[in-house]
């Protein structure tokens, strides 16, 4: 555990815990995504540099949020575990969702050998129930709130966080429970289920909410949420209260950044897509005619033709039967 007072220079200082695991998990991320890009092309085949650039950028943050000297400080203070969390369920997903892993997984493993194993696998678990649920807003957004209502105001960290391990199983919760939330808005990988975008802006729309309420509930509050981190360490000179004022102000702006940016990109896609899609419309139909405008004009045509035919009828009728106003 850290003695020194918290500082820029303390929270960047190269001081890794007994069992980086999350270290260990984003460089092994990065080692996979790699070798699959390499694999592309060396073969010819075209693979996009910059997601490459996104992805390993995610990776490099976990390592460096849960690697570092902030690691050690996440333990004894809330601000810096807040600041983790947010790291971890925000700002980390986005970079790997939007490095498209899942179709490089695809096209980068070989048809053959073992990768007819790994193609199987992903392609099970692509049609299985459990992944439609997993990726249903209707288990993504109640996990996202338990991640933060449920977590703090329900007492459920301090139990967690009392066991040797569950400050790292809470930050692979945190990375999971981000991931699972971030797929079906943000991802272009093949998926079991596909949100419309009015969804995905309306998830979003409704985190940014959510985040800033519970950040106030935080600055607000008169007394400690989590017991965990009454006691720092005398040496740190911080003040447990006042530390946790600083969560809450991280939940609420750190915290909303991320997803204001990514309903900026989702508003930026759907306005592009429908664009996209009515401009194809128009060039089919100059091509192919459009089936609906001529079948409507079909319609007006069929009218006027009976109307015609009627009026025809009554001229008839009123010759044959001489004028009837006489």
């Amino acid at each position: 555990m850290p003695e020194a007072p918290p500082s820029l220079g303390q929270f960047l200082a190269f001081d890794p815990q007994p069992l980086p695991i999350l270290p260990l998990v984003g460089l092994s991320l990065a080692a996979l995504y790699v070798v699959g890009a390499v694999r592309l092309w060396v073969t010819g085949r075209r693979w996009s540099v910059g997601r490459t650039v996104v992805f390993l950028l995610g990776c490099l943050s976990i390592v460096l949020v849960t690697g570092l000297g902030v690691e050690g400080y996440g333990y004894v203070m809330f601000s810096v575990f807040m600041f983790q969390q947010l790291t971890l369920m925000m700002l980390i997903p986005p970079l790997l969702v939007l490095g498209s892993p899942g179709t490089l997984l695809l096209r980068a493993t070989p048809h053959h050998g073992w990768g007819r194993g790994v193609l199987r696998f992903a392609m099970a678990g692509l049609r299985s129930r459990v992944s439609r649920g997993l990726l249903h807003p209707v288990f993504t957004v109640p996990l996202f709130l338990l991640s933060f209502y449920g977590l703090y105001l329900a007492n459920f960290a301090d139990p967690i966080l009392s066991t040797p391990w569950g400050h790292i199983a809470l930050e692979l919760g945190f990375l999971a429970a981000g991931v699972l939330f971030t797929i079906p808005i943000l991802s272009s990988d093949p998926l079991p289920i596909r949100m419309s975008y009015p969804a995905r802006a309306l998830d979003l729309a409704a985190e940014v909410a959510l985040h800033a309420f519970f950040g106030v509930l935080l600055m607000m509050s008169p007394s400690l949420v989590l017991d965990y981190f009454a006691n720092p360490p005398q040496t740190l000179g911080v003040d447990p209260l006042a530390d946790q004022g600083v969560a809450g102000g991280l939940a609420w702006s750190y915290g909303e950044a991320p997803t204001v940016l990514l309903l900026i990109y989702i508003l930026h896609r759907w306005h592009r897509d429908d664009t996209s899609r009515a401009a194809a419309a128009d060039v089919r139909a100059d091509q192919e005619g459009a089936p609906g405008l001529e079948a409507y004009n079909d319609y007006l045509a069929r009218l006027g033709q009976r109307d015609h035919g009627t009026q025809a009828r009554r001229n008839r009728d009123v010759a044959a039967d001489g004028d009837p106003t006489a």
